[in-house]
C-alpha cells in the first residue's frame, strides 16, 4: 500500500532517471514566510530544523541534524503523496515525473497553514459524472438534500464524541450541550437553504467547542474558535489538523472521477477545492478532534511544543512532528466495516465516501454519510 511522506527538512527533491531522491541541506535554516499570516501576527524567529524525514511509524528513518547526509532514495511506487513542511526545492523535471506517477505534493507554510497543492492532471475524467455533479449543484432541491446529509453526518459524529466522554465523566454541562446540539440536528430537516444549513453547522460547532473545557484539562478555559492567527494551543491544533485533513481528502478525491471544485454544502469559488471541504466535514470529528483530545489528554503535546505570544500561538516543529506522526498512524488504523464485512483504514473510508457520493450523483444509491458507531 502506498504511503504519505512528510518532509520537515530543508533540502531538495530531485528526479534521477526513475528514482526520487531527497537531498537534505546541511545546517539549513528555514526562512520566514511573507504574506497575510505575517501581517496578522508577529514574526516568529526561524529555528534550525532537525534534518528529519517523517514517514509512517513502522518505517521511520531519521537523518542526523547538523551533519552532511547523503541523498536519500525514495521508492516512487511507495509514494501516495508528499506533505512538505520544510523549505524544499524541486524543478519541472520532478513535477513532470510526479504527474506521470499521479503523486500529489501538498505544501504547508512556516506556520503550518496549508498553502496549496501540486495536483497532477486528472486521469479519471468522466464528462457524464461532471454533468451530473453540476446539475445537482444547480438544482436547489437536489443540492439542499445532499448538503443536509453532509451536515447531519458531521453533527452525528460530533455527538458520538460527546457521548463517549459523557458516559465516562457524567458531566451535567456535557449533557446540556448534547441536548442543545440534538435540537440543532433536528432543525436541519426544516431548513430550505444552504446558508441556513451553514448557520446551524456554525452554531453546533460553537456548542461543541464549549464542551472541550469538560473534555480537556486546559490551563486556560477555551473561549472561542480563532483562526488566523490562532491564539491558543487548541486553536493552533484545530487549524493544523484541519489543514492536514483537507489535503488528505483532496488526495482521495483525485483518485476518483469527482471534480474537486464543485461542492454542495460549501459554496464553490476561486482558488479552492471546495468539495474537499464538504467531505472533510464528515471526518473532522473522527480524525482531527479525536486526535486533538488524545494528544492533549495524554500529554503528548504541552506548552513547550508551542510558540505563544500575545497575538498568536503556533505549533513548533517538534510539536508538528508528533501530531503528524499520530495523524498518519490514525489514517492507517483499520476498523471492521459493518456493511463491507472487512477491515478498512480511515484513509480508505474517505475514498469510500467519495464513491458513495458518485453513486448518489449517478442515481444508483442515495448518499448516506459515514457515521461512527464506536
Amino acid at each position: 500500500m502506498q504511503r504519505n511522506y512528510y518532509i520537515f527538512s530543508n533540502g531538495r527533491l530531485r528526479r534521477r532517471q526513475n528514482t526520487i531522491y531527497f537531498e537534505p541541506v546541511e545546517g539549513g535554516e528555514q526562512r520566514e514566510e511573507s504574506g497575510a499570516e505575517e501581517a496578522e501576527s508577529r514574526q516568529l524567529e526561524a529555528k534550525r530544523l532537525d534534518t528529519e524525514q517523517e514517514v509512517p511509524s513502522e518505517n521511520k528513518e531519521t537523518l542526523e541534524a547538523g551533519k552532511q547526509m547523503p541523498r536519500k532514495p525514495i521508492p516512487v511506487e511507495d509514494v501516495e503523496a508528499f506533505y512538505v513542511f520544510g523549505e524544499v526545492d524541486f524543478n519541472t523535471k520532478l513535477l513532470n515525473f510526479l504527474a506521470q506517477k499521479k503523486i500529489s505534493v501538498h505544501i504547508f507554510n512556516y506556520y503550518g497553514f496549508y498553502s496549496g497543492s501540486y495536483y497532477p492532471r486528472e486521469y479519471l475524467n468522466s464528462g457524464f459524472l461532471l454533468v451530473k455533479q453540476v446539475q445537482t449543484y444547480l438544482d436547489p432541491q437536489k443540492r439542499i438534500a445532499l448538503a443536509r446529509e453532509i451536515v447531519k453526518t458531521g453533527i452525528d459524529n460530533i455527538l458520538r464524541n460527546l457521548k463517549y466522554y459523557q458516559a465516562r465523566r457524567s458531566s451535567s454541562t456535557l449533557q446540556k450541550l448534547i441536548k442543545t446540539i440534538e435540537e440543532h440536528l433536528a432543525a436541519v430537516g426544516r431548513v430550505d437553504t444552504v446558508s441556513e444549513l451553514m448557520g446551524i453547522e456554525g452554531r453546533v460547532r460553537e456548542r461543541y467547542y464549549e464542551s472541550v473545557n469538560e473534555i480537556l484539562s486546559l490551563e486556560e478555559p477555551f473561549v472561542k474558535r480563532v483562526r488566523r492567527p490562532p491564539d491558543n494551543m487548541l486553536n493552533a491544533l484545530i487549524s493544523f489538523g484541519n489543514s492536514l485533513l483537507y489535503a488528505t481528502t483532496l488526495g482521495e478525491i483525485y483518485r476518483t472521477q469527482l471534480s474537486p471544485t464543485i461542492s454542495f454544502l460549501h459554496e464553490p469559488g476561486d482558488r479552492r477545492f471546495s468539495l474537499a471541504l464538504d467531505i472533510s466535514e464528515v471526518f473532522k470529528p473522527l480524525l482531527v478532534d479525536r486526535l486533538i483530545f488524545k494528544v492533549l489528554n495524554t500529554k503528548m503535546l504541552g506548552t513547550d511544543d508551542f510558540d505563544k505570544d500575545l497575538n498568536y500561538c503556533y505549533l513548533k516543529e517538534k510539536g508538528r512532528k508528533v501530531f503528524v506522526q499520530e495523524y498518519d498512524q490514525r489514517l492507517k488504523t483499520t476498523i471492521s466495516h459493518r456493511n463491507l464485512g472487512r477491515k478498512v483504514s480511515y484513509r480508505r473510508l474517505i475514498r469510500l465516501e467519495c464513491y458513495k457520493l458518485i453513486k448518489h450523483l449517478m442515481g444508483v444509491q442515495e448518499y448516506r454519510g459515514f457515521r461512527a458507531w464506536w
